[in-house]
């Protein structure tokens, strides 16, 4: 999309914006584990912003891209290839602490195979699934990342209430996650709807009641005491409801 004019081969593109989508989403983790390292950020901190930041860059980076359907296959690799670098780095084969201090809770290595690992994944599925010209894909993904990364940040400082159904989460988490989940997704629709790249088009009415309706539901998904799955499952939530609205 916003190379198309540079290149009248479209593998040559896509080989192209593949290239582009690694170096700028590595240069954001990157840039987080320095931060972490030095101590400049807290490890809570680094592994949220890791969260809330790598989705985004990545999802805009999809209009690098060219129309061939096989294009998704290729931006897929990008996620797919940073989860097995988790996988690697979590099982001890790579030793990579300044990724660790980053990603983890207490700086043991194994906590990268389970929240990061899954976030990792669920991007490789939703960029296969559903690409950029449906709203599922994009809206599950700024859920997750909007959604679940400032819920946590603002939780910890904030959150003295706690959920009846959930003591290890706040009513001040969950409303952040509701709000921030709620803004990520319908912007980034919105924004991908505007470019004209959903494919049908909607109304900025149909996008936001939708989009509302999907951040509640995800809100009540995350609120279960599923400790290190939500990922998983408030992403699924959305995705189920987003196939069922749009």
């Amino acid at each position: 999309m916003w190379l198309d004019r540079f290149f009248t081969n479209a593998w040559a593109q896509d080989a192209v914006a593949t290239v582009l989508t690694f170096a700028v989403a590595l240069a954001w983790l990157r840039i987080m584990d320095a931060l972490a390292a030095r101590g400049v950020i807290g490890q809570s901190d680094s592994r949220k912003l890791i969260h809330i930041g790598t989705g985004p860059i990545f999802v805009l980076c999809w209009n690098l891209f060219s129309p061939q359907p096989a294009a998704r296959y290729l931006a897929a690799l990008v996620p797919l290839a940073i989860t097995a670098q988790f996988a690697l780095v979590g099982t001890g084969v790579i030793k990579d602490p300044a990724a660790v201090q980053a990603m983890s809770r207490t700086g043991d290595r194994r906590e990268i195979l389970r929240g990061p690992l899954y976030y990792g994944i669920v991007f490789v599925l939703c960029t296969i699934l559903f690409w950029r010209t449906s709203p599922v894909g994009i809206l599950a993904l700024m859920l997750m990342c909007g959604g679940d990364g400032l819920a946590d940040m603002v939780g910890r400082r904030w959150g003295r209430t706690k959920l009846p159904c959930n003591p290890s989460k706040s009513w001040v988490g969950s409303l952040t996650f509701l709000l921030a989940g709620f803004a990520f997704a319908c912007i980034f629709v919105a924004v991908f709807n505007q470019w004209g790249v959903l494919d049908p088009p909607w109304s900025v009415s149909e996008v936001v009641w939708k989009t509302a309706v999907i951040a509640a539901a995800a809100t009540a998904v995350e609120a279960l005491p599923l400790r290190d799955i939500d990922n998983l499952t408030t992403t699924a939530a959305a995705v189920v409801l987003g196939l069922l609205l749009f």
